[in-house]
């Protein structure tokens, strides 16, 4: 059984390439390597999101963390960042989420939160695959043997967090897209309980329907909810997990995560808030972004994509706010981790102080264009083929300093990104469709 930590986690199909098995080993494996800094009563927290596949892997995953001696408090669906949360208000020994975030229904996936709220270090994360297919773990018995409990309470802690903001939303008309996720109860109230005038889509306990043409994959029906509202409402679109948010203006219009660090970043560092007048982006952030930034005096700190890139590179640096293109927010202010509703909290709290439209908020980023082509392949090893070496090549000397080229794999899925950015839309889009033509080419000669 080899298991193998991604950028976020493991992710898989579930009951295919992620099993209950799988999911039993990685429990009693995680369990055992957090057991070493951290006394037995405290307990692990175990949340989910709505995907069909998660109480059997809840059921495995907890089966696991208990067969070695620790006990399990299970708090059913909640978001990604609650979690965080409620482990840390808890004094307990680390969190696990089951999600696979964005990704098809058919994917599910397993993270780990430390004690602290923070998601694992690679060295901790090696140290569980290192033991996965150990005989030498622990098999205790009698009382000796972890206890399981469910908890349907202590979602307050996360609550409360988002009450502690001292945001007002009284007067904010605002869409919400749940994406038949984590999020479909817990934003919704939330943003009521600060005063927001609330309407729902998609906010229905549906594994069935998670991220399926919804949420912050497919923004297109918020969008037409926003357009057909006719009334000045926004509207916020969270993934199947609600560790990200992204947003769309009273015109309809997509925000995305580059926007929200705008709008946020600059709040800061009007108030003498954000350190080092810094902000962490990924090599994914648009320079439109970076140019509004810097009119600003900010600076724009770019990592490698992944939000775990952007916390190790906030963390090493003292930043408190960084994120990704793509809606992942890192406020460490408020939280440890992505956070999609705090996100929306802050936001919109931002738009109603400032009395504005959220349009108008953003405005100052202009979006250089941006093409982005996946081409499904599970080599990554294509990137090493001449061919695509030398077409690479090619398409740098054919943006000539007028744009960025950058072609990685996924850390989630089994494809090849192509972007290309640049002024002439058309020249990026004919350099990103040649580029992603060659590498599907070159994948399959290595099939």
């Amino acid at each position: 059984m080899i298991v193998k930590f991604g950028t976020d986690g493991v992710r898989g199909v579930a009951n295919d390439d992620l099993t209950p098995e799988m999911a039993f080993a990685i429990g009693r494996a995680g369990a055992t390597v957090l057991a070493h800094t951290s006394q037995r009563h405290r307990p692990v927290i175990v949340g989910r999101d709505t995907r069909l596949s998660g109480t059997m892997l809840e059921a495995a995953i907890v089966a696991g963390i208990t067969s070695v001696g620790r006990d399990v408090v299970q708090i059913g669906v909640v978001p990604t960042p609650a979690v965080a949360r409620v482990t840390v208000a808890e004094n307990a020994a680390a969190g696990v989420m089951i999600s696979a975030s964005h990704n098809p229904i058919a994917d599910n996936g397993i993270k780990f939160f430390g004690p602290d709220g923070f998601k694992l270090s690679d060295d901790i994360e090696r140290e569980i695959e290192s033991l996965i297919e150990s005989d030498t773990l622990p098999r205790p018995v009698g009382t000796g043997v972890g206890i399981a409990r469910v908890a349907q309470n202590l979602g307050k802690h996360y609550y409360d967090e988002l009450y502690g903001t001292g945001v007002d939303l009284s007067g904010v008309r605002v869409i919400v897209d749940g994406a038949f996720g984590a999020a479909y109860a817990m934003a919704p109230y939330a943003l009521r309980k600060l005063g927001a005038n609330v309407r729902e889509i998609n906010c229905e306990n549906d594994g069935s329907r998670i991220n399926v043409d919804c949420g912050a994959t497919h923004l297109a029906p918020l969008q037409a909810a926003v357009r057909a509202s006719g009334e000045g409402f926004v509207g916020v679109a969270f993934d199947g997990d609600a560790d990200r948010a992204l947003f769309v203006d009273e015109t309809g219009a997509a925000v995305s995560g580059d926007h929200v660090m705008f709008a946020i970043g600059r709040a800061l560092h009007e108030h003498g808030q954000l350190a080092h007048d810094t902000i962490v982006g990924t090599v994914m952030s648009n320079i439109g972004f970076e140019r509004a930034l810097a009119h600003h005096g900010i600076t724009l700190v770019r990592t490698a994509v992944g939000d775990r890139y952007v916390l190790e590179r906030m963390r090493e640096g003292g930043y408190v706010l960084g994120g990704e293109q793509s809606g992942h927010i890192i406020d460490l202010r408020r939280n440890t981790t992505g956070d999609g509703t705090m996100t929306a909290v802050t936001l919109l709290g931002i738009m109603r102080a400032a009395g504005v439209r959220l349009h108008e908020l953003v405005r100052e980023v202009v979006v250089a264009p941006q093409v982005l082509v996946n081409v499904r392949t599970p080599r990554k090893d294509v990137l090493d083929a001449p061919a695509v070496i030398e077409a690479i090549a090619r398409a740098q000397t054919q943006l000539d300093g007028g744009g960025r080229l950058l072609i990685r794999a996924s850390g989630t899925e089994p494809l090849i990104r192509v972007m290309a950015e640049g002024d002439d839309q058309t020249a990026i889009e004919r350099i990103a469709a040649d580029l992603a033509g060659q590498i599907e080419r070159a994948a399959a000669l290595l099939s």
